[in-house]
């Protein structure tokens, strides 16, 4: 029902799904999937629907408004409420779940660094004149190398991804 009203809605004021985009400040695509029904708006982007098409929550929604009820808009708030605690729960499994990415990444990355560390290159003394091992050599060695450059740019990156990932009191 909401995908049929926002898109005739916005026919009706004689807006593009550009235009509507343009004003709502998402791009085209996101109006394009609310109309296909494959995406629903948030609480707070519904209310916005609502005034750039001058248009009643109610109406978006699928309900006629003949009068301003207490009820009705009980039941607008319940429905705005019940959306809005399934995306913060959403928001709030994502957050937890890359905290906890960002911390395996950084412990990934210690142990390999104090593995290469505890090893000390043992590949430099191996006997490069047979291909097989010649060629594990050069790949050890080009890990280490990129590792070794590679690691503390990633391990501070996901240091600052954990900071701005806490929750905050």
């Amino acid at each position: 029902m909401l995908r049929e009203n926002i898109k005739a809605i916005r026919k009706s004021k004689g807006l593009t799904q550009e235009e509507l985009a343009v004003k709502l400040n998402v791009v085209r695509q996101t109006i394009s999937k609310w109309e296909q029904g494959l995406s629903v708006p948030d609480s707070c982007m519904l209310i916005s629907i609502s005034e750039v098409l001058e248009t009643p929550v109610n109406t978006l929604l699928g309900e006629t408004v003949m009068e301003s009820k207490a009820d009705e808009l009980q039941a607008i708030s319940e429905k705005l409420e019940s959306i809005n605690l399934q995306l913060a729960k959403r928001r709030a499994a994502r957050r937890k779940t890359m905290h906890w990415l960002l911390i395996l990444l950084c412990a990934v990355l210690i142990i390999i660094f104090v593995a290469l560390a505890a090893l000390g290159s043992p590949y430099l003394s191996w006997d490069y004149g047979d291909p097989e091992t010649a060629v594990v050599g050069v790949i050890f060695h080009a890990f280490e190398w990129f590792f070794v450059r590679l690691a503390p740019i990633v391990l501070i990156g996901a240091i600052v991804g954990m900071l701005l990932m806490r929750k905050k009191a």
